[in-house]
């Protein structure tokens, strides 16, 4: 088992990563503080997980919660579900609550455990790929609107994330690839050395080597660790982990959430990132073919949908988070591993941008 710790002096927390770690109660009883437990997770994940985890909790006043799978559900409707169980089992402040499942539902729970009587603990055990590198740590909570992708939340970080990697063995091929969106995305913005180990070992983790996930999940936590303990609420430097994501959120919006797995946006989005970025003349063209064809090996679209216009992009982007005072500001790059967040662009390259042949840039790779 690895650990790691997220810096956030009085609310620090841990990042437990390992192998069979949903049989150590002490782990995860270490951090409950008092005798009621929720168990929030869905109806895909509590026929893997849920009465294992119970087993743990054995001994505890514990109500599960289980939501429908998906993030079509990602809304004030299925929130309510959680609030309704907290409520008829008369929780209190002294409860915590215990995210199991993937993004949408730490995402859920975090936002609920922000909200119920004004805040009460809980704690992140990640079941996907896509979670345990990226939604569980940081303390990003929320929902979606049907104008836009996770705009109504929270800044709410857990007691301690638990990361069991043998989770991933039961998780469908496509949800892996999504998964692997996020993990490419630490080595284009911040770490070659970790891009270059990507590549070697792409294969590898498709193929579910325990060792290779621990060691990808340890350094995706770690490099996003580090930037949350210097800027939490996202004000600078945390937002540079959005690479793609402006991009990938609009084409979630407009496809219908669910249709595109977030990571499935995010990669199309990323490979427009590195357009923009190349047009820019800030890449070369040897770069952003590097960068898509990783995506490309780790089973990931690299073409953006193509019933989506360019008015249809700007639509979605204009109510993106990172808009500041009526000004978009995307994620690019400055050269491999040196992500920035920055306005300063013309016009005619971001519709340059969302005009490109992204087919015939696939084909020459």
């Amino acid at each position: 088992m690895q650990t790691l710790q997220v810096e956030l002096a009085e609310r620090s927390y841990p990042i437990y990563i390992g192998g069979n770690l949903l049989d150590c109660a002490d782990l995860l009883l270490a951090h409950i503080a008092g005798r009621q437990v929720a168990v929030v997770t869905n109806e895909t994940v509590a026929p893997l997980y849920l009465e294992r985890l119970l087993a743990l909790l054995a001994g505890l006043n514990v109500t599960p919660v289980i939501l429908p799978d998906g993030e079509a559900f990602k809304n004030w409707q299925t929130l309510q579900l959680v609030f309704d169980a907290l409520l008829a089992a008369r929780h209190d402040r002294g409860t915590t609550v215990i995210a199991l499942g993937g993004g949408v539902i730490g995402d859920m729970a975090g936002f609920a455990a922000a909200c119920y009587q004004r805040g009460v603990d809980f704690i992140q055990v990640p079941t996907t790929l896509l979670s345990q590198v990226d939604s569980s740590v940081g303390g990003k909570t929320g929902i979606n609107h049907p104008l836009g992708k996770n705009m109504i939340g929270a800044f709410y970080q857990p007691k301690a994330v638990l990361i069991d990697t043998e989770t991933l063995v039961t998780l469908p091929a496509r949800e892996l690839s999504a998964g692997l969106a996020e993990v490419i995305k630490y080595g284009l913005i911040c770490d070659l050395a970790f891009l270059a180990w990507l590549e070697i070992h792409i294969e590898g983790l498709l193929a579910l080597d325990q060792a290779l996930l621990g060691e990808a999940i340890a350094r995706s936590c770690a490099a996003k660790a580090a930037v949350v303990g210097v800027d939490e609420r996202e004000s600078g430097l945390r937002a540079t982990l959005n690479l793609g994501h402006t991009f990938g959120h609009a084409i979630e919006t407009h496809m219908g959430y669910g249709v595109w797995l977030h990571g499935e946006a995010v990669s199309a989005g990323t490979v427009m990132a590195l357009e923009m970025s190349q047009r820019l003349g800030w890449i070369t063209a040897s770069d952003r073919d590097r960068g898509m064809r990783l995506l490309q090996r780790a089973g990931l679209p690299v073409v953006p949908p193509a019933e989506m216009t360019p008015d249809d992009y700007l639509e979605h982007m204009a109510v993106d988070k990172k808009v500041l005072d009526g000004r978009l500001r995307l994620v690019l790059l400055k050269g491999l591993g040196g992500a920035v967040v920055t306005s300063d662009f013309p016009r005619e390259v971001l519709d340059a941008t969302l005009c490109a042949d992204y087919r015939a840039l696939v084909a020459q790779l």
